[in-house]
Order: structure tokens, then C-alpha cells, then sequence
């Protein structure tokens, strides 16, 4: 006799295991995602592409539809009781809400990650880190701790399928949307501990320290584990990252001459992710300049909310393996 099984929502699945008030905060930014979805697929249609007109804190052209993303989840974290603070990439200060004393989170988040492949219909993503407020901590201080603290981290993959990958620190999970609610469909990820891809912009290898340089050259050519390894690069970070979740590898973002603390941005980049990969048995760890020791990404403590990070992320095998960077004992 065939079973009828009831698919798990993200709402229910957050709760049981994190309990109700992260359950809400986190249903919250996938509801905000669903509206997000749905300007994406009709974004031709609608007048909403290409550049606003404007920049951002980092200097960077805002698209439209990051405005529109912004606007979204902001307001979305505006009238949740539980949510203290919002950080995003495209504010160059931090936006405390009034009337929240007792307001328990900090949500930081990049709304729409990869803004720049819109036009060309490519994968395009949400990233959010949701950081606790302690007693007598102010917000903007609570957005600032270190990522090990983090209560919570979550992406968005807008592609053919819109899939919420989120942690809380129990295993990385993930959801499809489907008929405007997330379902699980995968529990209890895990990165392959090797894989067959490097995803790098070697368009700027010419700038990147020699041995990094030395270190993708083994990769393709089979020296460093004897076997090649292929190289993918979208260029949309999320894109980038859930494929290096699933199908094992390394993702770097290296230092370079004209960026030598690199150009991902720690709070709602680096850290949030790097808690994904870690939950999901992978590692995350600065590339610093040649003879430096890189850094854990969650053991480094923010000095500022839009600080820059240079990134090496993936399975333990190839991040292991990065040159002259004592890396083995990095995740806790």
C-alpha cells in the first residue's frame, strides 16, 4: 500500500529543532524571498532592469532590483518583533528600529547577490546572517561579533529551481519553493570531502600571491591529489557557492593588488556562508598574501559592518591543501 508522507515546510522544520521566535525571524526573510522570486521572473516585463542610477556604501551601481530587494527585506525585518536591527550591503549604516527593547536578533544580509548578472538571466542569490543580541548589548555591537556566534545563516539561490539552504547551527539544510512555500528536500547536507572543481576569477590571477597561482595550476594539472580538477566559475557568488556545496571543490576569492584584504564583505558574505559549508563538514579560511597564516572566516572579529575578507571555501581536502597556511586545525 503506497504512504502518503506530509512534506516538511521550513517553518516547521526551524521550529522544532531552533524553536518558535528563530522559526518566525527566518519565515520572515523566505517570505520576503518569495516576493523577491517573483519581480526576478518578470523582471523583462516589468520595467525593473538594469542600473537605478545609483551606488551603494561600496562604491558599487545598484540595480534596480537591489533596491527593490532591499526595500523588501527591510521592511519585512521593520515589523518583526523579534528582529532589533537590519545591516545590509546597500546601507552604509545600520538601521536600529525603534520600540524593540526586548527585540532578541540583528538580521545582515547582501539582498541580492550577484545584482550585476540580472540581465542575462543568470543565477542570482540572497545571503542572510542572523546575529543574537545579548543583554545590554546594542545592536550594531551584536552585528559585530565574531561568526561563531551567529545564530543563524541562510542563502537563496534563485535559479531554475529557488532553493533555501539555511543552519542553526544543527546541519545545513534545504528547501525548494514550490506553489509559494519551502519544503525540504534535502536534510543534513554534506559537502563531498573532495571534489572535481576550483571556481576562482582567473581573470585576475596575473595579481594573485605566486603560490596561490602555483596552488590552481596543480589543481588542473592533476600534481596536487592526481587528478585534474575543472574549473567553474559563474561569477554570481551564490551560484558559485551552492555548486561547490553540492558537488565538493573550492571556491577562492584571493588577494590581489589592488585588493589585498580581498573584496567579499565578512558580515553578510563570508560569515554566513562559511557556517553553511562548516555545518556541512567543509571549511572556510582566509588566503592571505604568501607566508601568512590563513584565518578560520567565523574566528575573525568585525571591526566594521561592510569589512572586506579574502575567502578560500570548500572540502577539507582542498582547503587543507592550500599553500604554506597552517589550515588543518582551523574548524573548531
Amino acid at each position: 500500500m503506497l504512504r502518503f508522507t506530509m512534506p516538511v515546510t521550513l517553518q516547521h522544520h526551524v521550529q522544532q529543532h531552533h524553536g518558535a521566535e528563530l522559526a518566525s525571524v527566518i519565515q520572515a526573510i523566505a517570505e520576503a524571498s518569495v516576493l523577491i522570486e517573483r519581480s526576478l521572473r518578470t523582471a523583462a516585463l516589468s520595467d525593473i532592469l538594469g542600473a537605478q542610477g545609483s551606488t551603494n556604501v561600496q562604491g558599487e551601481q545598484q540595480q534596480k532590483l537591489d533596491v527593490l530587494a532591499n526595500d523588501l527585506l527591510t521592511e519585512v525585518m521593520r515589523q518583526h518583533p523579534a528582529v532589533a536591527a537590519a545591516i545590509s550591503e546597500e546601507d552604509e549604516d545600520a538601521i536600529v528600529f525603534t520600540g524593540k527593547r526586548d527585540a532578541a536578533f540583528v538580521a545582515i544580509y547582501d539582498p541580492l547577490d550577484g545584482s550585476s548578472n540580472i540581465d542575462v538571466n543568470v543565477n542570482v542569490g540572497t545571503i542572510v546572517s542572523i546575529q543574537r543580541v545579548a543583554s545590554g548589548i546594542e545592536p550594531t555591537a551584536a552585528a559585530l561579533q565574531a561568526g561563531s556566534a551567529q545564530a543563524g545563516a541562510l542563502y537563496v539561490n534563485y535559479g531554475p529551481a529557488t532553493m533555501l539552504v539555511y543552519t542553526a547551527g544543527r546541519g545545513t539544510h534545504s528547501f525548494t519553493l514550490s506553489n509559494g512555500e519551502y519544503l525540504l528536500s534535502t536534510e543534513g547536507l554534506t559537502i563531498p570531502p573532495q571534489g572535481p572543481y576550483y571556481s576562482v576569477n582567473e581573470g585576475n590571477a596575473d595579481d594573485f600571491p605566486a603560490d596561490i597561482r602555483d596552488y590552481l595550476q596543480s589543481l588542473r594539472s592533476g600534481g596536487l591529489f592526481g587528478t585534474r580538477y575543472g574549473a567553474r566559475y559563474i561569477g554570481s557568488f551564490i551560484a558559485d557557492l551552492h555548486r561547490t556545496l553540492l558537488k565538493g571543490g573550492v571556491f577562492l576569492y584571493p588577494p590581489t593588488v589592488k585588493a589585498p584584504n580581498g573584496k567579499l564583505r565578512l558580515l553578510y558574505e563570508a560569515n554566513p556562508l562559511a557556517m553553511l559549508v562548516e555545518q556541512a563538514g567543509g571549511m572556510a579560511v582566509t588566503v592571505p598574501m604568501a607566508g601568512m597564516p590563513a584565518e578560520r572566516i567565523l574566528d575573525l572579529l568585525p571591526q566594521a559592518l561592510h569589512q572586506r575578507t579574502t575567502l578560500a571555501i570548500g572540502g577539507p581536502v582542498e582547503i587543507g591543501a592550500l599553500p604554506a597556511r597552517a589550515t588543518r586545525h582551523l574548524v573548531a
